[in-house]
């Protein structure tokens, strides 16, 4: 055994360890039975995904988008001459099932979490000590700001998104009441403290604070509560698509009639689908539409080719995580986990599906939000909205 080999070996024992499990092809068993060329060769991206449990159709999108990126670049010729893989681990759409899914993918380059904060950040302390640079969707503020420094978002952050969804409501749509509905996770009270705290700016007091738990059966009291309130907006940050469908629905069946906004999941083509007309008129923040920019209608395209449905976000940020982990491999002319993360750090100008990733030194790339609206069902772009990075 070369001492090249015998260092790769030592290194990928360690990361295995790291993230709680045995490392593959390490003692007897990896001289009796060496791995396959081919295998042996590629570069292997880890990723804890939602493939079952109460998030299964996003996790399915989620999927999708990322084995389209790496499709892509195996077609261009791999990264620095090596195929990619992906290495999917279903989380069953749980904190507990995300910790699991973890350990199981010892010797990973990379990781790609779930979109969900709540599952990221169960598993962040692992992520530090494994020292594994990892790409999350997550948009809680709070992820890219605990210190941790192999966390990199390929999303905006909720800071952002609360402040447009404040000016746009207070400014453009001139509401005064407001309610604020949201998950009682850290995704829905991450959203709710920020917009608290941007509608101070408008001398606006919300009349109505509502959370809720993900997964509510019923959200008959939530939309009578908002009635009561006598509110003209309600800002919406519900974690789960099925949760922004429902949760519309007995807003319509209470009788209220009032504008809705809210987070990206307003216009996730799953509650659209449950929601339907419930949903019409309503406005909403989104990282990906079509319409954005050219590389985001291009994407569409592709992805309406290869899988025969239309994109939403949930596919969008994870093929633009794939192929930022790619290019951060090639800039950096290898894998070793420091060189992989200054790389991350120096991408700058690169233009994705979702935007212009610009890093900054927390390990934000997105610094802005798309402003959308569901006219009848069909996600219309009204104007993106950028900020400065840190």
């Amino acid at each position: 055994m070369t001492l090249r080999r015998a260092r790769r070996l030592l290194a990928g024992v360690a990361c295995a360890f790291a993230l709680g499990v045995s490392a593959p092809g390490a003692g007897a068993a990896a001289e009796a039975a060496p791995a396959a060329p081919a295998l042996a060769r590629a570069i292997r991206i880890g990723m804890v995904n939602e493939t079952s449990g109460a998030n299964a159709e996003s996790g399915t999108y989620q999927a999708n988008g990322a084995r389209l990126a790496v499709d892509e670049i195996n077609q261009a010729g791999g990264v620095l001459g090596r195929p990619l893989n992906i290495d999917i681990e279903d989380n069953q759409s749980t904190n507990p099932g995300s910790v699991l899914a973890l350990s199981k993918l010892g010797g990973a380059v990379a990781i790609i979490t779930s979109i969900r904060s709540t599952q990221t950040l169960a598993i962040m302390p692992r992520i530090a000590r494994a020292g594994v640079p990892t790409m999350v969707g997550g948009t809680d503020f709070t992820l890219t700001h605990a210190n941790n420094p192999w966390i990199f978002r390929a999303r905006p952050h909720d800071g952002y998104s609360a402040l447009v969804i404040a000016d746009f409501g207070a400014t453009t749509l001139k509401k005064k009441r407001w309610a604020i509905v949201h998950s009682t996770e850290a995704f829905g009270i991450g959203g709710k403290d920020h917009l608290i705290e941007a509608l101070k700016k408008f001398d606006i007091k919300p009349l109505l604070i509502q959370g809720v738990n993900n997964n509510t059966q019923d959200y008959t009291p939530a939309a009578l509560a908002v009635k009561r309130a006598d509110v003209d907006i309600v800002a919406i940050y519900l974690a789960s698509p099925a949760d922004v469908g429902n949760f519309a629905l007995a807003l319509r069946h209470a009788g209220v009639d009032r504008v809705l906004i809210g987070s990206p999941s307003m216009s996730a083509i799953a509650a659209m689908r449950l929601g339907g007309e419930a949903l019409f008129n309503s406005y909403s923040i989104s990282d990906y539409v079509a319409d954005a920019n050219p590389q985001a209608l291009a994407y569409a395209k592709k992805y309406q080719a290869r899988w025969g449905l239309e994109p939403d976000l949930y596919s969008s940020w994870a093929y633009d995580a794939v192929h930022i982990l790619a290019l951060a491999m090639k800039n950096a002319g290898g894998t070793s986990p420091d060189a992989l993360r200054k790389a991350l750090l120096a991408i700058h100008g690169y233009k994705g599906v979702e935007g212009g990733y610009n890093y900054d030194v927390n390990g934000d790339g997105l610094h802005g939000y798309n402003v959308v609206k569901n006219e009848h069902g069909k996600i219309v772009f009204i104007k993106h909205v950028a900020f400065q990075p840190e």
